[in-house]
C-alpha cells in the first residue's frame, strides 16, 4: 500500500494568502528550514494505479499537477482519472471544498458520514458532481467499508469512526449550547487496510482530545497521520492572528501535559506523522526548538510530495 501526502498544512495551507506572521514571512522570503505546504489531504493506493482521496482540499488542482501518480497516462483516454473515490472526514472547508476541483462528468466515489454527505446534499455547487458519475456512500460508524470506484474494487477497505471534535466553523450554532450543534460523525478518524496484505495506517487530521477509547483504537499502531494544527493552545492569540483557542476550534494542541505528544507516549504507536498544520506552528520552522523537541518525541512533521510504501 502506497500513501502520499498531498497537503500538510491547516486551512489556508502556508503561507496562507493574508497572513503576515512570522513563519509566512520567512517562507514567502525563501529563508532556510521554512518549506511551504498546501491543504490537508492524503492519497493511497493498493496498487500504485489507482487512488483514493482521503479528503479533497481546495489545493487540490495543484496538488495533483504535483503528483504525476494522479495525473492521466499517456495511454488513457481522453478523459481519464487515476482517483477512483473520495473520503471525507468532516464538514471543514479545507477537507470538502476540493471535490469541485473533480467536475467534468469524471467517474469517482465519495465517502463520508451522513453527517457530512448532509452538507454535501444541501450544499447546490457540489450537483455540479453529477450523481450518476459519482455515487456518494454513507459511512457506518465502526464498519468496515470495501471502496470502489468506476465500477472496480480498489482493494481497500474504510472504517470510519467518531473522534473528538466539533462542528465545522461555519456551521456552528450559537443557540445549540457549549457544544455548537456538534452530533457524532462531525469528526471522524479513518482506519485503511490494504484488503490483500493486510496491512493497515490511521488518519486523524482534526481531533480535540485523545481520550480513553481512541487511545484503545491506536495503542500499538504501525502507522498514524494525526492532527498537528498548533503547538500550543493559545499561539494564534499570542499572536494576535486569531482570537480563539485551538480547544474552541476542536484540535489538540502538540505540546502541554493534555497534548499529543504526552497524550501517545505510552501507546507505542510505531511511526506517528503530524498533518493539519497551521502557518502560527514553530515546528514549521525546521531549526526551530519546538521542531527539535517534536522529532525528540518520536514524531516527523508531514511535507507535501511525502511518501510511504506499508
Amino acid at each position: 500500500m502506497l500513501v502520499r501526502v498531498l497537503g500538510a498544512g491547516a486551512g489556508g495551507g502556508f503561507p496562507q494568502w493574508n497572513c503576515n506572521c512570522e513563519n509566512c514571512k520567512a517562507v514567502r522570503a525563501g529563508a532556510a528550514g521554512f518549506v511551504p505546504r498546501t491543504q490537508s489531504s492524503l492519497a493511497v493506493s493498493s496498487d500504485g494505479k489507482a487512488w483514493v482521496l482521503l479528503n479533497a482540499s481546495p489545493d487540490l488542482r495543484q496538488q495533483i499537477a504535483d503528483a504525476r501518480a494522479l495525473q492521466p497516462g499517456p495511454e488513457d483516454q481522453k478523459r481519464a482519472s487515476p482517483i477512483r473515490a473520495a473520503v471525507i472526514t468532516n464538514g471543514d472547508v479545507d477537507h470538502m471544498a476540493g471535490l469541485i476541483n473533480l467536475r467534468e462528468l469524471q467517474p469517482f466515489s465519495i465517502y463520508a458520514h451522513r453527517r457530512v454527505l448532509n452538507v454535501l446534499n444541501g450544499n447546490s455547487i457540489f450537483n455540479i458532481l453529477n450523481a450518476e458519475a459519482v455515487p456518494r456512500t454513507e459511512l457506518e460508524l465502526g464498519m468496515s467499508t470495501p471502496l470502489s470506484g468506476d465500477g472496480n474494487d480498489l482493494g481497500l477497505t474504510v472504517e470510519a469512526f467518531d473522534v473528538p471534535g466539533k462542528i465545522a466553523l461555519y456551521l456552528e450554532d450559537e443557540n445549540a449550547g457549549p457544544d455548537l450543534g456538534t452530533d457524532t460523525g462531525d469528526t471522524v478518524g479513518l482506519k485503511v487496510t490494504d484488503q490483500t496484505s493486510g496491512v493497515s495506517f490511521f488518519y486523524i487530521p482534526g481531533c480535540a482530545t485523545v481520550d480513553d477509547r481512541l487511545a484503545q483504537r491506536l495503542k500499538g499502531a504501525d502507522l498514524l497521520f494525526f492532527d498537528g494544527t498548533l503547538y500550543e493552545d493559545d499561539e494564534m492569540i499570542r499572536q494576535d492572528l486569531m482570537p480563539k483557542t485551538g480547544a474552541r476550534m476542536g484540535h489538540i494542541s502538540i505540546s502541554g501535559a493534555n497534548g499529543s505528544i504526552a497524550a501517545f507516549s505510552p501507546l507505542k504507536v510505531k511511526r506517528k506523522i503530524y498533518v493539519h498544520i497551521n502557518n502560527s506552528n514553530p515546528v514549521l520552522d525546521d531549526n526551530s526548538p519546538e521542531r527539535q523537541q517534536t522529532e525528540a518525541a518520536g514524531w516527523e512533521v508531514g511535507y507535501d510530495g511525502m511518501e510511504i510504501q506499508i
